[in-house]
C-alpha cells in the first residue's frame, strides 16, 4: 500500500521493492530467507505495473547497508531522483544507521505516517540530522497491516487473505512459511 500511496502522492514513476538480503542488526524468528522474501516481494509486485521487485540487495553478499543500495540504485540509475520510502517509525531510528547523512544525500525520503507511529520522532530525527527539507510526508490510509502480524496470524493459524496479494499467501501456505513458531 505504501508503494502505490507513495507514487501517487510523489509522482513517482516506480517503486523499486528491495527486500533486504543480510539485515545488519534485525533477526526475524521463523525467517524463510532472502530467496524466499525476494520470490514473495515479486509476487506481490507481480500485477502491478508501477511496482517492480528488485534482487539488489539479495544477490550481494554480506550485510545489506540502505546507503550501498542507494549508492548502487544511483549509478544505474544517474538521471533518476531517488526516494526512500519507509514508515515513521523506521525514520524516527535514522540517526543510528550505518552512514545515515549517506541516505539523505542520495535520496529523498517518504515518510509514512502510518496509524500507531508518532511522526514528531521522525521529524525530530530528520531535524537533528539537517535534513528536514530532504522527506516528504506520506498520509497513509488507516489499515492495521504491518509484516510482523501477517507472521503472527500465519504462526498461530489464522488467515491472512486480504492482508497480502493471493499470491503471496498461496506461497506461504505451500511452503508452510512462518509456522515454526508454533510447532516448537
Amino acid at each position: 500500500m505504501l508503494a502505490s500511496e507513495a507514487a501517487s502522492r510523489l509522482g513517482l514513476d516506480r517503486v523499486l521493492l528491495v527486500p533486504v538480503g543480510e539485515a545488519p542488526h534485525k533477526r526475524i524468528e521463523g525467517d524463510p530467507g532472502a530467496e524466499a522474501r525476494l520470490e514473495m516481494t515479486r509476487l506481490a509486485a507481480v500485477d502491478d505495473e508501477l511496482i517492480e521487485a528488485s534482487d539488489l540487495e539479495v544477490a550481494r553478499e554480506g550485510p545489506s547497508y540502505s546507503f550501498r543500495t542507494l549508492e548502487l540504485l544511483s549509478a544505474q540509475r544517474p538521471e533518476d531522483q531517488l526516494f526512500f520510502l519507509m514508515g515513521a517509525d523506521v525514520a524516527a531510528y535514522l540517526e543510528s544507521w550505518r552512514e545515515p547523512e549517506r541516505v539523505l544525500e542520495l535520496a529523498r525520503l517518504g515518510v509514512a505516517a502510518r496509524p500507531g507511529t508518532v511522526l514528531d520522532e521522525a521529524e525530530a530525527a530528520l531535524e537533528r540530522l539537517g535534513a528536514a527539507d530532504r522527506a516528504e510526508v506520506i498520509p497513509m490510509p488507516e489499515i492495521g497491516v504491518s509484516s510482523t502480524r501477517v507472521r503472527r496470524r500465519v504462526a498461530e493459524g489464522r488467515p491472512i487473505r486480504y492482508l497480502v496479494p493471493d499470491a503471496v499467501a498461496g506461497f506461504i501456505a505451500e511452503r508452510d512459511l512462518y509456522r515454526q513458531a508454533v510447532r516448537a
